[in-house]
């Protein structure tokens, strides 16, 4: 583990009035036109050009939560434009995404480059690299970004070979009731209240983690995994409480474990229109608190989009070297 004066720690970002209004302006260039669609590969390195030209506080604030993100594992920028005005109707059907260029768009992605690049997987909202996550009327229950029962701690995309590094989650539109929450927890925290026996059978390949439900058609075989990788003072992780299978007894007691103390550290954060979440997929699982729709088109409304920090390492699951993992 890095020596704590190393550390960052994690911190809300808020932009002032000017520099709002500059994310605004680099926003809307990439807005408008009929080429401004956001998944080509060309407007994509249009937005990674307009990034290097974003205010510094910002740009400095991401590259530093890069280099370590800290105790808590996440960013919340705040004061990002979102064109809140002008916004349709809350999305209201499943696998909803944006294609066109628009500003909420634009912002996700120029800062996705800031962070590595923007990316997709085929298999999950059909590959769009900004996705809505929106409640949808008959899935209150499903433990997914369409429900709005409680979701569960997970990583995103906790069992693919090559599971984004960071989840951007934007909001555009809060709920009624203003009581969601992004609801975090960070390996970092919780590691120290884990038992030395826990930690070695949360090391071993003793589980697997299954799919989530958004990739209906993945149901390939998977092979036993282990929990957490890498350094033994700040390991990576791989889970999904909903997802995860121990194979073992001991594999069993230290997830239950683990799950105890995530609860024990975990933050709740209400977003608001214009507030930017960036968590580090790799060492800290989120989750959201349960709220009530109304199906009124007014209803809570988040953008996703993943980044992953070297994308050369999914260049063999990447056709034509592009943003979209087919496999």
């Amino acid at each position: 583990m890095p020596e704590i004066s190393d550390i960052v720690e994690s911190a809300d970002l808020t932009l002032d009035s000017a520099d709002t209004a500059e994310v605004d302006r680099l926003a809307r260039l990439l807005c408008g036109g009929e080429r401004d669609r956001v998944d080509e590969p060309e407007w994509v390195g249009r937005a990674r050009n307009n990034w290097d030209a974003l205010p510094l506080r910002l740009r400095r604030g991401v590259r530093q939560f890069r280099r370590h993100s800290g105790l808590r594992g996440v960013l919340l920028l705040r004061g990002l434009p979102v064109d809140e005005a002008m916004l349709p109707a809350t999305p209201a059907v499943a696998d909803s995404v944006q294609r066109a260029a628009t500003v909420s768009a634009a912002v996700l992605t120029m800062i996705a480059c800031g962070l590595g690049d923007p990316a997709a997987y085929l298999a999950e909202k059909s590959g769009a690299l900004v996705q809505d996550v929106v409640p949808v009327r008959g899935k209150e229950t499903f433990s997914g970004n369409a429900g709005s029962v409680l979701l569960t701690f997970h990583n995103e995309n906790a069992f693919h070979q090559h599971e984004p590094d960071y989840v951007l989650l934007l909001c555009l539109r809060a709920d009624h009731d203003r009581i969601a929450g992004l609801r975090t927890a960070c390996l970092r925290e919780a590691l120290p209240l884990l038992t030395p026996m826990s930690r070695e059978a949360l090391f071993a390949p003793e589980f697997i983690t299954a799919p989530p439900p958004s990739f209906p058609s993945d149901k390939g075989t998977r092979a036993p995994q282990p929990v957490l990788s890498g350094a033994d003072d700040d390991p990576d992780i791989r889970m999904a409480t909903i997802a995860t299978t121990a194979l073992t007894p001991r594999a069993a007691a230290a997830l239950a474990e683990f799950g105890e103390a995530c609860n024990t550290v975990a933050v709740t954060t209400r977003l608001a229109p214009g507030d930017l979440a960036i968590v580090d997929n790799r060492v800290t699982v989120h989750g959201r608190t349960a709220f009530q729709p109304r199906y009124d088109g007014s209803d809570r409304w988040v953008q996703r989009t993943f980044a992953i920090a070297d994308l050369r390492r999914s260049r063999d699951h990447r056709p034509h070297d592009g943003y979209v993992l087919t496999r």
